[in-house]
């Protein structure tokens, strides 16, 4: 069966031009076509429109773009490798898409204090490697590793294999750089694990999925990576000793125990 894609709500041409202003001609997507792979999701199930894609190379670019979006009441949708199953990143009412793939470089990675800080567009399996290479672990790990990006993973709280170990992102965050939806930006890049100096903003925006703000950069927990790794495949009678099981596992391994994929 064929999909019908509804037509993109139309953005005057004066418009498109100071957004293009801000991000340059090459990363101001209009065409169609171009715009496509940014809004459908990969299974093909929601399929949304908008009359404009724009691919910020900076925090400084993401903050001029939220500043000229508020003044003229236009709505955006930040967007990260698009790989959500739920359809949160699609624009389903023709919002502008922020896609923050150029956003991809490792600031700073500091072996010694276990912090690691990325921009949004890093693909978790690039920060996971860069981590491995300083002989550090960066624990979030899921299937869609290969493509999501650090951005992504903060805005929607991910989980993962290794959860039950390290917790979920919110757990592995130390600090974040945000644009506000007026423009102004948010520096609370700490890398601090006892941080008790106020409210803990970054919690806000952690699982927000984008409706409080853009999340440019975070300052990520890194831990020593594992020296020996012990498989093992049980089969239970039934389904009610699995929790006893995983308690006694949790209690022999002082609770260092992961679930592999």
């Amino acid at each position: 069966m064929n999909v019908v894609q509804p037509s993109a709500p139309s953005l005057s041409p004066e418009l498109i031009a100071k957004f293009r202003g801000i991000v340059g001609d090459k990363y101001a997507v209009t065409d169609a076509a171009d715009i496509a792979p940014y809004v459908t999701e990969e299974r093909d199930l929601f399929h949304g429109r908008s009359p404009l894609v724009l691919r910020p190379g900076s925090t400084a670019e993401v903050s001029e773009i939220c500043k000229l979006a508020s003044d003229h009441r236009i709505a955006l949708v930040p967007q990260g490798g698009n790989t959500g199953l739920v359809g949160g990143q699609t624009p389903h009412n023709g919002e502008v898409v922020i896609s923050m793939r150029r956003m991809d470089r490792i600031r700073d990675l500091d072996a010694a204090s276990n912090t690691m800080t990325c921009e949004a567009g890093v693909v978790l399996q690039i920060a996971q490697q860069r981590a491995s290479e300083a002989d550090r672990l960066f624990p979030l790990s899921l299937g869609a590793e290969g493509s999501c990006q650090i951005g992504g993973n903060l805005s929607t709280n991910a989980g993962g294999i290794a959860v039950l170990r390290y917790g979920n992102t919110r757990e592995l965050t130390l600090g974040l750089e945000v644009v506000l939806p007026d423009g102004r930006i948010w520096d609370g890049l700490r890398g601090l694990r006892k941080d008790n100096t106020g409210y803990d903003l970054k919690q806000l925006f952690i699982g927000g999925e984008g409706t409080l703000g853009i999340i440019t950069a975070a300052t990520l927990k890194l831990f020593p990576k594992p020296r020996e790794v012990e498989t093992a495949f049980l089969g239970l009678a039934k389904v009610q000793d699995v929790m006893a099981l995983f308690a006694h596992a949790r209690a022999a391994t002082a609770d260092q125990l992961l679930r592999r994929q």
